[in-house]
């Protein structure tokens, strides 16, 4: 298993393929093992990059708080390690707010952004209460019950499902919590107009919840482009992978042409 030191943590990592480089960010608990499907399709163009998050999967648990600050200075110090100058980004669910806020951080880094079921803030009470929930299972007695529950309505079958728990329950409740907190306080609404990079917005019709937070992406972002997949729940990454991963190959090829 590849490593990368981090400020005393161990940060895993994969990456796999040729072409320019996607880096993937997972929302808390889940793992980089979430975008499975994607690095099976897409590393034959592209070179994909995962990682798991500090305290997450096969990643060692950190000292210092996990927050998007954090996660966006590992990414960095990952593409460093990687020589790569310049890549896209790829944030899945709250993965994506990290991702805006990465575009907004350092724009001389990211050639664009793929927010998949993504939100800049989260305003809404009822998403508000089930992270209040999260956090109280993160816990010795909660995170067992946690750590399944978000697996089984991400994974879509029996085989991903134990893929994803396999490494989702190994991580480090404590850390999980921090990244879970940060995500209930961050606001990068503000931040969006400010983001001049390309970027793809998918949503899933299904996902009701999450449509206003589309409509606000797609709005505040100067250059964005949005792609709805029909009949299509929030969990995008697995339940509409194949749909996914040609638009998003489709879309990446128009920035390849002009470059």
């Amino acid at each position: 298993m590849p490593f990368l030191d981090c400020g005393g943590t161990r940060l895993y990592y994969e990456s796999e393929g040729n072409g320019p480089a996607i880096i993937f960010i997972h929302p808390p608990l889940i793992t980089s093992r979430v975008f499975r499907y994607q690095k099976e399709d897409l590393k034959h163009r592209y070179q994909l990059i995962l990682f798991d998050v500090r305290g997450h999967g096969f990643s060692g648990p950190s000292r210092q708080p996990v927050t998007y600050p954090l996660i966006i200075q590992d990414l960095c110090r990952l593409m460093d390690h990687l020589q790569i100058e310049k890549a896209y980004l790829a944030g899945y669910s709250t993965g994506g707010s990290v991702a805006l806020n990465a575009l907004h951080r350092h724009p001389e880094r990211f050639l664009g952004g793929i927010l998949i079921s993504a939100l800049s803030e989260i305003s809404d009470p009822i998403i508000q209460a089930e992270l209040d929930l999260a956090v109280a299972l993160c816990n010795r007695i909660g995170f067992p019950f946690l750590s399944r529950g978000i697996c089984m309505a991400n994974a879509g079958s029996r085989k991903m499902f134990s893929y994803l728990h396999a490494a989702a329950r190994v991580g480090n409740p404590e850390n999980i919590k921090q990244y879970f907190q940060y995500s209930q306080t961050f606001n990068g609404t503000k931040l969006l107009p400010g983001i001049q990079a390309p970027v793809l917005v998918f949503s899933g019709t299904r996902n009701d919840r999450f449509r206003k937070y589309t409509e606000v992406l797609t709005k505040n972002l100067p250059n964005s482009t949005h792609f709805p997949l029909n009949h299509k729940p929030h969990h995008l990454i697995t339940r509409a992978a194949r749909q996914l991963n040609q638009a998003v190959r489709a879309w990446l090829a128009l920035y390849e042409t002009t470059d």
